[in-house]
């Protein structure tokens, strides 16, 4: 694919980095000398210092010839403004903005689906862009997930009954010392092992793998067997009753305002249904008098404190101190991680922090934060999985990267159609996790005499040096 980017900023850069390892053509235009010299010095690509919304500059980029255009600059003004330009005439182009006023992002979403008869094949999206990324909804619905999931562990969930769970190893566990094939020996479970962590280095693992106290497993089980696999790895479930929030912005308000929506199904199951005598068991905690009233306004019924959340005598003071989870989603995502690691040294048994890249998530999970959710990734892999094609319909980027999990649909001319999985394994560059055949609304754990057909459904893991050779195996069409 040829892709143009706009912006060569972090996303932008990370974004080209990752489609450049793929193989696609890239150029990437950003209009400061700076931003540009330094892009250039760190892609193998075309970087033109240029206004990327003038129509004449992005010809000369070989926008004509282009598969998609992606606008990551600083001004979402730019960014919506360059994607209606250019759908102008090139309406068939596939074009991403990165969008982070929520106004712009909550009303384009509500008109689509007030107006949705009217946006037939015939018309093209408001402002011409056909995926807007927000990346305040994409961090909130990264930690939403892992609230839901029990917070001990990063989650990814697949379908209604599946999740990929990552699980710590205790020593003396009934996994320790044992080899990856001889798992399933302990457990009836269905559940497969995606990739191990060991020594800081994240790999896919086989047969004769041999997990150790003090790895990380990447672990594919149903919701409801987790527990049992807790167990095995020396983990125990915890239940998540009571939660705060330390941070009254943007992110923190739109979690917020999730877990209230979710109460039928979230709330009931962590707090016995949301109800007034629960409401002491959650609440909100920012050091901005504008923020906590704004956040008070929004949730009468929710405690919101003006305070600092590193105040040791004002979380015992309210009690905090024996909470089970933070949720650390303040802007200034350094601190995120201090307060997280302080609040849980003071008694609170989980936290969550909100980072800024995967570089920090891994400064994080060292000091033993349970989860850090990185937001330029979270954005990178959204607009990532838009990129991928039809036939890709989720990417998520595994703890440092190195490893990507696709969601793939199989298509006619794919390479692996009425072959047994057994007969295209291979070894170190995929694993399949999941498989869903056909129309069947199901996910299985495949075998190796799974056989694949064009329509089905895959869930696979796989190197981040090896996803294009994968997506082309596969059959992803772009």
């Amino acid at each position: 694919m040829k892709i143009v980017i706009i912006g060569a900023g972090f996303t932008g850069v990370q974004l080209a980095k990752r489609l450049i390892n793929g193989k696609n053509d890239v150029v990437l235009i950003d209009n400061d000398d700076e931003t540009v010299r330094h892009a250039s010095n760190r892609l193998d690509c075309d970087v033109i210092q240029a206004d990327g919304n003038n129509l004449a500059t992005l010809e000369e980029a070989g926008l004509a010839k282009a598969d998609a255009l992606v606008c990551v600059t600083s001004s979402d003004e730019v960014n919506m403004i360059t994607c209606s330009l250019v759908d102008s005439v090139y309406p068939k182009l596939l074009k991403i903005a990165r969008v982070r006023n929520y106004a712009y992002y909550v009303n384009t979403a509500n008109t689509t689906r007030r107006y949705a008869g009217a946006f037939g094949e015939n018309r093209r999206p408001l402002y011409g862009i056909d995926f807007m990324v927000h990346p305040d909804v994409e961090a909130a619905e990264a930690i939403i997930n892992a609230v839901e999931h029990g917070a001990l562990m990063d989650s990814i969930p697949f379908g209604d009954d599946y999740e990929l769970v990552r699980v710590p190893v205790e020593a003396g566990c009934a996994v320790d010392g044992q080899v990856v094939q001889n798992i399933r020996r302990l457990t009836q479970k269905p559940i497969l092992i995606a990739y191990i962590e060991s020594k800081g280095e994240t790999s896919l693992p086989d047969g004769s793998t041999v997990i150790r106290a003090d790895d990380y497993l990447g672990i594919l089980a149903k919701k409801a067997d987790i527990p049992e696999l807790l167990q095995l790895c020396g983990s125990k479930g915890q239940k998540l009753n009571k939660i705060a929030l330390v941070g009254a912005g943007r992110i923190g308000r739109i979690v917020a305002e999730r877990l209230i929506q979710r109460k039928k199904s979230l709330l009931a199951r962590l707090f016995g249904g949301f109800q007034k005598k629960t409401t002491q068991d959650f609440v909100i905690i920012d050091s901005d008098e504008t923020l906590t009233k704004q956040a008070a306004e929004a949730f009468p019924d929710i405690r919101v404190f003006r305070a600092d959340a590193t105040d040791e005598a004002f979380l015992q003071e309210e009690g905090i101190d024996h909470f089970d989870l933070t949720i650390c989603v303040t802007p200034n995502h350094e601190m995120n991680i201090v307060m997280a690691a302080f609040i849980e040294s003071v008694g609170v048994k989980n936290a969550i922090c909100l980072v800024s890249s995967a570089a920090f998530a891994d400064i994080a999970h060292r000091l033993d934060i349970e989860i850090a959710v990185p937001l330029r990734d979270t954005v990178v892999d959204s607009i990532m999985s838009h990129l991928r094609g039809s036939s890709v319909t989720g990417i998520h980027t595994v703890t440092d990267g190195t490893l990507e999990i696709l969601e793939i649909t199989v298509t006619e001319k794919s390479q692996v159609g009425g072959k047994m999985l057994k007969d295209i394994a291979e070894n170190g560059k995929f694993i399949l996790l999941m498989v869903q055949k056909g129309a069947s609304t199901a996910y299985t754990i495949p075998t190796g005499s799974t056989t694949f057909s064009a329509g089905d459904n895959l869930v696979l893991i796989t190197t981040r040096d090896d996803n294009q050779h994968i997506l082309e195996k596969f059959g992803a069409e772009s």
